[in-house]
């Protein structure tokens, strides 16, 4: 084991304020209202827009798959921020949703790079449910922080389309896809050594039928699993917090906002409610009195945590008394999953660019963001993000805020699809999802200006994508190493109020397969 001495010689070399400098998040176009859902389902009112928390539910069609999705971010994010692709070095893909059991979606992704000259840049796929996003984030924090780090940017990948079969699940679906960049001196900074870490084996959400989409899922065990994993990280990151700091206690106070990963946006309220349950059982002289922050917890002093995952009396004091904290600190992360649905990988970082785009600058200055991290099978983790002090004009705060702003915006401009006809996409996605000799039939109309989207599937399964054009301009297809290429010129007008004209390059144009 290293001494002090070692350890502090490492602390010297490590780069300075690793985090994240730029997110760019993609959603469907597309969404199913979850109150026609109610209706088109036969269930009682409330049961999805309540019970679950959901308002709208996002969903791809046949024209999307987990390539286009990642393809799409990526392009975004490099265009807005106007960065050449030689700047990466580390590119890694956080998924589930497979569709190729050899080929990764980060080989797919390289082709964005081709014209670059840029190959040099490690990292692959990493899976485990929902927990893929976060392991491909630690190791590109890891690697910057390595001998092996050559200056030069990370970039994370996170994308999955969460389908279930039809049934009590369907409506906890969703989509989409959100790339992160990392690097030093960044405007995110991840808190060195405060991850809280836990791993088990458990059967509570699988996918082993191959042929299909849909996974596994008991619902019951996957919610005691989630709790319980909330409950071990958090001890552990408290614990290594308390000892790194040299902090007696830790509690729910010491995070300005908090995130989680999110199936649905009932369960992160009782998450919420779950933490100050757990900083109730450790507190040495708790206040229960009526007005207090523990009110009507008083006899339930002596519980043991584990045995009360399902004890719905518990569960509705915690949430009675956790009511402030859950709005101050949660509920304004909770802006795409509502509108949009689970996303599995993206899931916790949509929950933290909705807090950007949610918060103003001076309320996120300085602040602490804690995030949990969970997939089944299981993996989980807790850590945390403290914002720089720099929120002035033209900081990297204030770009990365700025460039979130529209988030709401873009989610208000999405196409609503009834429920019959989301039935019926989802009835045609089922019997032609890993189709060979196959094109597409969605409309390509209905996707958002620079939307990659998948236009065949040949007879070996290859796939080929094009990408929507950001402007209005006729498609004049060329050949170019047996790919079509979309002359453009450079955009008439930016895309968003933040691009500049001058941002776009023709290389950008090129149909992928």
């Amino acid at each position: 084991m290293a001494n002090n001495t070692t350890m502090l010689n490492r602390k010297s070399h490590w780069p300075n304020d690793v985090g994240i400098i730029a997110m760019e998040v993609y959603f469907p176009a597309q969404y199913v209202d979850q109150r026609d859902l109610e209706v088109s389902d036969g269930v009682s009112t409330g049961k999805y827009t309540i019970g679950l928390g959901q308002s709208k539910m996002g969903f791809c069609t046949d024209r999307e798959d987990i390539n286009s999705l990642c393809l799409t971010v990526v392009q975004r994010l490099m265009e807005r921020n106007q960065l050449s692709y030689n700047t990466i070095g580390r590119l890694e893909v956080g998924t589930e949703t497979i569709i190729d059991k050899s080929k990764s979606v980060k080989t797919v992704l390289m082709q964005l790079f081709k014209k670059s000259g840029n190959s040099d840049l490690e990292g692959v796929d990493t899976l485990n449910a929902c927990f893929g996003g976060t392991s491909a984030l630690f190791n590109s924090i890891n690697w910057i922080e390595s001998s092996s780090w050559d200056g030069r940017y990370a970039m994370v990948v996170t994308g999955d389309i969460a389908v279930y079969a039809k049934g009590n699940a369907r409506p906890t679906g969703g989509g989409g896809a959100l790339a992160m960049l990392i690097g030093e001196n960044a405007p995110l900074i991840f808190e060195r050594g405060h991850r809280g870490i836990h791993m088990e084996h458990v059967y509570d959400f699988f996918k082993p039928n191959l042929e299909s989409e849909y996974p596994v899922v008991d619902g019951k065990l996957s919610v005691q699993c989630y709790l319980g994993a909330l409950d071990k990280c958090y001890k552990c990151y408290s614990d290594k917090v308390k000892k790194s700091c040299l902090k007696e206690a830790i509690s729910l106070d010491h995070f300005d906002f908090m995130c989680f990963h999110t199936p649905y946006c009932k369960l992160v309220q009782k998450s919420v409610a779950r933490l100050i349950f757990n900083d109730f059982l450790q507190d040495l002289n708790p206040d229960t009195n009526d007005g207090s922050r523990y009110a009507g917890l008083s006899e339930y002093r002596g519980v043991n945590l584990e045995d009360t995952f399902h004890n719905k009396d518990i569960e509705k004091a915690c949430m009675k008394c956790s009511k402030e904290q859950f709005e101050t600190k949660t509920k304004s992360s909770l802006l795409i999953a509502n509108n949009v649905g689970n996303m599995y990988t993206p899931s916790l970082y949509g929950g933290l660019a909705s807090v950007l785009a949610s918060t103003s600058l001076a309320d996120l200055v300085n602040k602490r963001i804690g995030l949990f991290s969970y997939g089944s099978g299981l993996a989980a983790a807790m850590f945390s993000i403290k914002v720089t002090s720099d929120a002035s004009d033209g900081s990297k705060l204030y770009t990365l805020k700025t460039s979130l702003d529209d988030l709401q915006d873009r989610l208000n401009n999405r196409t609503c699809v009834s429920a019959e006809e989301f039935t019926t996409l989802m009835d045609h996605r089922e019997r032609t999802h890993h189709l060979c000799n196959y094109t597409p039939e969605g409309s390509i109309n209905d996707l958002c200006p620079g939307t990659y989207y998948l236009s065949q599937v040949d007879h070996m399964h290859r796939r080929q994508y094009q990408r929507k054009p950001l402007v209005d301009f006729e498609q004049i297809p060329s050949p170019l190493n047996d790919a079509a290429l979309l002359a453009s010129p450079p955009a008439k007008k930016p895309v968003r109020n933040h691009i500049k004209n001058a941002m776009l390059e023709t290389d950008n144009q090129i149909a992928i397969k």
